[in-house]
């Protein structure tokens, strides 16, 4: 894992982002999958977009279904992706002298068709979310399926497919991204590292 976190300094330093894969392994990505959470999908809300005080449900805007993770009521499976997120963030703040406390993470189902437009992740009055995290749950997943996310950099966009494993981690106030429309059903574990500690009462 500290040749996976290196990377990510790395890549966060030099570009803003860095794209990982097998950040989670095949039998770890099994385990989360077969949680009930992904066989009843009742307890998922529609995501909204701003922060708690200016929250909107706006399909036209985002399509996806989220449901909140409490690292303290966690399942197993779900638990170790979360440590694994608090061991980053320790390793960044010592790597890239940083002062990171915390994340708020979520489920995301994206239903075939539901898309995210450009958007940045860090709200204009709160500034809060620093790095944005999505580590995806998918196998078997072709270009021709769809579902990328596309991060606006400088100079060009770059695409990167749901891949079961692949984790994702950028600044959320610098890159602007979307998700495109899929063909089938995109999962994933989608969420923010905070230079505060996370307040999930107010979010969920």
């Amino acid at each position: 894992m500290n040749a996976h976190f290196d990377a990510i300094a790395d890549g966060l330093a030099e570009h803003g982002y860095a794209v990982i894969e097998q950040f989670l392994s095949q039998p770890e990505v099994d385990a989360i999958l077969q949680l009930e959470q992904f066989r009843q999908t009742g307890q998922f809300k529609k995501a909204g977009i701003g922060n708690s005080q200016s929250l909107q449900i706006r399909e036209q805007i985002r399509g996806d279904l989220i449901q909140w993770l409490d690292r303290d009521t966690a399942p197993e499976p779900v638990q170790l992706y979360l440590d694994r997120i608090h061991e980053l963030i320790g390793f960044l703040n010592r790597a890239l002298f940083l002062s990171l406390k915390d994340a708020e993470i979520h489920f995301t189902i994206y239903p075939p068709g539901a898309y995210y437009k450009r958007h940045l992740d860090q709200f204009k009055q709160d500034d809060h979310r620093k790095l944005s995290v999505i580590c995806y749950l998918n196998y078997d997943w072709q270009e021709e399926h769809g579902g990328q996310l596309r991060m606006y950099l400088d100079d060009k966009t770059m695409d990167v497919l749901p891949r079961a494993g692949t984790l994702v981690c950028f600044r959320s106030d610098q890159i602007e991204h979307e998700v495109l429309p899929a063909t089938r059903e995109r999962l994933s574990i989608t969420g923010w590292i905070l230079d505060r500690e996370a307040a999930l009462k107010h979010l969920s």
